[in-house]
This record gives structure tokens, C-alpha cells and sequence, in this order.
């Protein structure tokens, strides 16, 4: 099944929040505002560029099992190489294969160099749940001629 849709309509259905965090601040404040908006990753931003990505695994990695104290340890410290970025008019499908390939759960959007948001597993796979219900909805009016109610 070829998944249809593009980063720039699942960012439409999500809505216009973005959530970020400057490289200084400590890894406890990013942690805090993360399960404040329940959320997985934050946005790194400096200088209104995007720096990086800080996610729940940075820190379970590179802070708890180090035995780094949160409070002690700023953002840009934990940060890996550049993040991997799309753009709004990349395809579900190739979102899907660059977090399986690279291991990673958060791709940053961005259009030039302005940052559109961020986008998780958890939106693909929403967006491909929704598209297969909608096919398998289409295929059972066409089959039996009479639509059925949604469930």
C-alpha cells in the first residue's frame, strides 16, 4: 500500500503549536516543559535557527544512565550531530523510512530555514490508520452500493 499524504496536511491537522527550547537552558527545564505539554521533544532553537532536537531518550541516554545531574547539565550538551529535517512537501512514506532507518521518533519540519514544527511516529502512524480506514470505507460503499456508517 503506497501511503498518500504530505507533511505539510498532517502540520494543518495538528495545528500551528511549536514548542522549543534555546541550547542554555538546563536539561531538568526542557524535561519540565516536555511533560508539561505532553510532549516527547523539544525543538533546540538559537538565534531563531534550528540547532538540534532534545527527546526523552537524549535523556534517559546521555543524562540518567551517565549519572548526570539534569539540573547541572544545559541542553546543548546532550545534543547529537545536526537533526534530521523534512520538508512540508515530503511524503508520509518517505518520513516512515527515514525513522526507520536512522532510529530516530521526531523529524523537525522545516521550509528554507524557517521551522513549520515537528512531526512524530505517532503522527505518521495516526495519518496511515485514518488513510486505510478512509480506503477500507470506500471499498465497502463501492461493494455493496450503500455507504456504512463510520465507526
Amino acid at each position: 500500500m503506497t501511503t498518500v499524504g504530505t507533511i505539510r496536511e498532517i502540520l494543518n491537522h495538528k495545528g500551528d503549536a511549536l514548542w522549543t527550547v534555546p541550547p542554555e537552558r538546563t536539561v531538568f527545564e526542557a524535561i519540565e516543559l516536555m511533560a508539561e505539554k505532553n510532549i516527547g521533544a523539544l525543538l533546540v532553537v538559537k538565534d531563531g535557527k534550528l540547532a538540534g532536537l532534545i527527546t526523552e531518550r537524549d535523556y534517559t541516554r546521555k543524562v540518567i544512565l551517565k549519572g548526570r545531574a539534569s539540573k547541572a547539565t544545559l541542553v546543548r550538551e546532550i545534543l547529537s550531530g545536526p537533526a534530521i529535517r523534512v520538508s512540508p512537501e515530503h511524503t508520509v512514506e518517505h518520513c516512515l523510512r527515514l525513522m526507520t532507518e536512522h532510529r530516530v521518533r521526531h523529524l523537525p519540519v522545516l521550509e528554507g530555514e524557517q521551522i513549520l514544527g515537528v512531526i512524530s511516529i505517532g503522527d505518521l502512524v495516526n495519518w496511515v490508520i485514518s488513510a486505510q480506514s478512509s480506503t477500507i470505507h470506500q471499498l465497502e460503499t463501492y461493494i455493496t452500493g450503500y455507504p456504512t456508517p463510520p465507526s
